[in-house]
C-alpha cells in the first residue's frame, strides 16, 4: 500500500511533492491511514479536525483522539467546534450540507492563514461508487457520473484509486487505531444503506466490481472532457460578449445538431433548471424571459441575452419559475395544482392558472402600487389599502406582493387581486400557500 501510494503520487499527483499538506482528519479509518502513510513517506503534514457537536461526548472523544494522534506523530493539529444544527437552521440546510459548508470553509481559512499548499481528504474508491449510485438514484447528467474529482483547486484526494479493503488491510498490518463513527451504522441515510446493504451484495455477485466501475468512470471522464472541448468550439461559434452580458445567436445554434442539448451545456452552470421553458424560448416572441436565482435569459429577436441579476434587485426581488413548487426564501410559499377550492384562509389563495404568466415575481410593495381587491371592480392603491387595514409601519415594511406580468396577484397573507380569481370557466386552479 505504501509503495502503491508513492507511485500514484509520483505519476499522477507530482505537484504534492515538497509541499505543505493539511489533512482533513476525522479520526476514522480512512483519514488515520492517510495520515500514517504520508508520515512514513516523510511529507510535511498537519491535521485539521472538525467537531460538529452532533454526537455529544462521542464527538469530543473523536477530537481528543485526533489531538493525541498528532502529538504521537509530532505534527501540528488544528481543531474547531461548530454548532452545526444551529447553522443548518439559520441557513435552511440539511445537517449534512451544513457540515460540508462549515468544514470546507474552515479548511480553506487554515490553509490560507498558515500557508499550507493543499488540503487532503481521504476519499477512496468505495466513496466514489457510493456517490455514483446516489447520483444515479436522484437523476443526473454526465457530470454527476464522472465521480469525485481527484483535484479541485486546493482540495486533493490521493486515495481515490484505493479501496476501503486495502486501507483496512494496511491499518491492521501496521496496528493502527482509529475511531468508529456510530452514525455510520445507521441506515437512516441513503449513503449508509448503499454502504451497508446494497454494495456488499453487489460485490459478492461481482468480485471485480470496483475495478470495473473505475474503468467505466475513466471512460465517462474522457467523454466529459471531449464534450468540454467541443463546447469551447460551440461557444466561439454562437456566443459573443455584449455590454450587458452574453448574446447567444439562436440561428447559428439551431444550425448545429442537438441544439437543445448544446443550450443546456452553455447554461447549466448559471443555475437554470426550467429546461423546457428555456428550450421553447428559442422560438418564443421577443421579450420572453426565464430566470435562475442569479441570472436572466431574455429572448431578443434572434438572440438569447444572458445577464446577471443585479445584486440589489436580487435582495428585494425573487423570481419563481413554473416548475418551482416551493420556495423557502425570502418567505415560505407553496404552489400546488388542485381541482377544487378549500376553506378560505388569509394564508392561502386560489387563482386561475391560465391567468398566470411566469416567472412570478415576489417583491416588497412599492409606493404607487395598485391592485384590484378581490370582490371589487375598481382599483385601489396599496397605500390606501394599508391605511384602511390600519397596518403599522413595521407591518407595511414586511409586506410582500406576488406579481404576474407586472400585475399584483396577491398581497401575501392579506388579499387576492380580483383579476386572478377562479370562475366557472376556470380549467385549472393554482393554490398558493404561505407557510408560517
Amino acid at each position: 500500500m505504501l509503495q502503491k501510494l508513492e507511485n500514484h503520487i509520483d505519476q499522477n499527483l507530482h505537484f504534492l511533492i515538497g509541499k505543505k499538506l493539511l489533512i482533513a482528519c476525522s479520526g476514522g479509518l480512512d483519514s488515520v491511514a492517510l495520515t500514517h502513510l504520508l508520515k512514513k513517506l516523510a511529507y510535511d503534514i498537519a491535521l485539521a479536525h472538525c467537531n460538529f457537536s452532533l454526537r455529544g461526548k462521542e464527538s469530543d472523544e473523536d477530537e481528543n483522539f485526533v489531538v493525541h494522534l498528532a502529538d504521537k506523530l509530532s505534527i501540528a493539529v488544528f481543531t474547531e467546534t461548530f454548532d452545526t444544527k444551529k447553522y443548518a437552521t439559520e441557513h435552511k440546510l440539511s445537517t449534512q450540507m451544513a457540515a460540508r459548508e462549515l468544514r470546507y470553509r474552515w479548511f480553506e481559512e487554515i490553509r490560507s492563514d498558515f500557508k499550507y499548499d493543499y488540503v487532503l481528504t481521504a476519499h477512496h474508491a468505495d466513496d466514489k461508487l457510493e456517490t455514483f449510485l446516489i447520483n444515479v438514484s436522484r437523476g443526473t447528467g454526465l457530470r454527476g457520473l464522472t465521480g469525485i474529482p481527484e483535484k479541485n483547486e486546493t482540495i486533493v484526494r490521493p486515495l481515490l484509486p484505493f479501496s476501503r479493503k486495502e486501507l483496512l488491510q494496511y491499518a491492521k498490518q501496521n496496528n493502527l487505531h482509529w475511531r468508529e463513527d456510530s452514525s455510520n451504522a445507521s441506515t437512516d441515510y441513503l449513503r449508509n444503506q448503499l454502504r451497508l446493504e446494497v454494495i456488499p451484495k453487489y460485490k459478492k455477485a461481482n468480485e471485480g466490481l470496483l475495478q470495473s466501475f473505475q474503468k467505466t468512470q475513466r471512460h465517462l471522464q474522457s467523454s466529459a472532457a471531449l464534450i468540454d472541448d467541443y463546447m469551447a468550439l460551440v461557444f466561439q461559434l454562437v456566443v459573443r460578449e455584449a455590454l450587458e452580458g452574453y448574446r447567444i445567436d439562436i440561428l447559428k445554434l439551431q444550425e448545429l445538431p442537438n441544439s437543445d442539448t448544446l443550450l443546456y451545456e452553455l447554461l447549466h452552470s448559471f443555475g437554470f433548471t426550467a429546461w423546457e421553458d428555456i428550450s421553447t424560448l428559442m422560438t418564443a416572441q421577443s421579450g420572453k424571459q426565464v430566470f435562475s436565482s442569479t441570472h436572466r435569459l431574455l429572448k431578443d429577436r434572434n438572440a438569447l441575452l444572458l445577464t446577471e441579476i443585479p445584486s440589489e434587485t436580487n435582495k428585494n426581488e425573487f423570481f419563481i419559475s413554473e416548475n418551482e413548487k416551493e420556495i423557502t426564501h425570502p418567505i415560505h410559499l407553496k404552489f400546488n395544482s388542485t381541482k377544487k377550492m378549500g376553506n378560505i384562509m388569509a394564508s392561502e389563495v386560489y387563482v386561475d392558472s391560465d391567468k398566470i404568466t411566469y416567472p412570478l415575481l415576489l417583491r416588497k410593495w412599492r409606493e404607487g402600487d395598485v391592485f384590484q381587491p378581490f370582490g371589487m371592480k375598481g382599483k385601489k392603491k396599496l397605500s390606501k389599502f394599508f391605511k384602511d387595514e390600519k397596518l403599522s409601519l413595521v407591518a407595511k415594511e414586511n409586506t410582500w406582493v406576488l406579481c404576474s406580468d407586472a400585475k399584483i396577484v396577491w398581497i401575501v397573507g392579506m388579499r387576492l387581486d380580483d383579476r386572478f380569481k377562479i370562475s366557472p370557466e376556470t380549467k385549472e386552479i393554482l393554490k398558493i400557500s404561505r407557510i408560517p
